[in-house]
């Protein structure tokens, strides 16, 4: 009997021991993959910045262009 008592005890307290090592891991892994995400929101952020620049520079691009041509046309006339 105090064998069988004392397995128990050893059993309780090695599951609880495991319990309370696998949480500091979780939280590990949870600040992993909420630092990929926010790195990874990051990047889309200067992607899409990236983007509008340059659709912002083929805008002037434009504008430069037609400016060029409505002088071209006024010097015509």
């Amino acid at each position: 009997m105090n064998k069988l008592l004392a397995l128990l005890v050893t059993a309780f307290f090695a599951a609880s021991s495991f319990a309370q090592a696998a949480a500091p891991a979780a939280a590990a892994s949870a600040a992993k993959v909420e630092k990929k995400e926010a790195k990874a929101e990051k990047k889309a952020v200067k992607a899409e910045a990236k983007a509008e620049k340059k659709e912002a520079k083929a805008d002037a691009k434009a504008e430069k262009k037609t400016a060029k041509a409505e002088k071209k046309e006024e010097a015509k006339k």
